[in-house]
């Protein structure tokens, strides 16, 4: 566990921009903490990343020793659909395409979205990483994934802002792969020179 310096230091400096942006954001959110508290916090970030362990809220309230499922619940009213994200999802629909979402998202975490936005009520199925035990960026993902859901890989379209998990989705068969470059509108885009990239999902219709 962190000690109860770098913790406090954690809190102050950390929160108010952790409480929605997820464990994927603790790397960069270290660079704001003071010195001292970077030290002992960012080879631990370092450590897990791209692991199972780095999108866990339990395993981090557990090290941080800071309920990061209790302030997620305390932000919910900050989850919003990305702009045409909702149209995107009715117009899928209406076409009678099936929708599934994979995700490294902790279920506790997807649920608390989906109270806030009806999210799940526009997919067919989600998936999270959780279910399988390995995150996206695992082969052992899409194995798992694939059996759950039944998809046909060489059918099927991915998007991610993640540029490990398309990588993985590529190898794993994925026919259609696109890389996002504006998961976040509070944050620069992502570039994705390496894949086929859109600003958002609607621009995929």
């Amino acid at each position: 566990p962190l000690s109860a310096h770098a913790a406090q230091a954690f809190k102050s400096a950390v929160l108010p921009a952790l409480a929605w942006g997820l464990v994927s954001s603790l790397y960069e959110l270290a660079e704001d903490l003071r010195a001292e508290a970077q030290a002992e916090l960012a080879p631990k970030f370092r450590h897990w990343q791209g692991r199972l362990e780095w999108y866990c809220i339990d395993f981090w309230t557990r090290e941080l020793r800071i309920d990061i499922a209790a302030l997620h619940r305390e932000e919910a009213h900050r989850a919003a659909w990305l702009p045409g994200a909702r149209r995107f999802l009715e117009t899928l629909r209406e076409r009678g395409k099936r929708l599934v979402l994979m995700t490294n998202s902790h279920p506790t975490i997807l649920a608390i979205k989906h109270a806030q936005t009806g999210v799940l009520d526009f997919l067919d199925a989600a998936y999270s990483s959780h279910q399988f035990g390995v995150p996206k960026e695992h082969p052992q993902f899409w194995q798992a994934s694939r059996e759950a859901a039944g998809f046909d890989p060489a059918r099927s379209v991915f998007v991610d802002d993640s540029r490990a998990v398309l990588h993985a989705a590529i190898a794993a068969g994925i026919a259609h792969v696109r890389g996002v470059r504006r998961p976040d509108t509070s944050s620069a885009p992502h570039a994705h020179e390496e894949f086929l990239s859109i600003d958002g999902v609607i621009d995929l219709l």
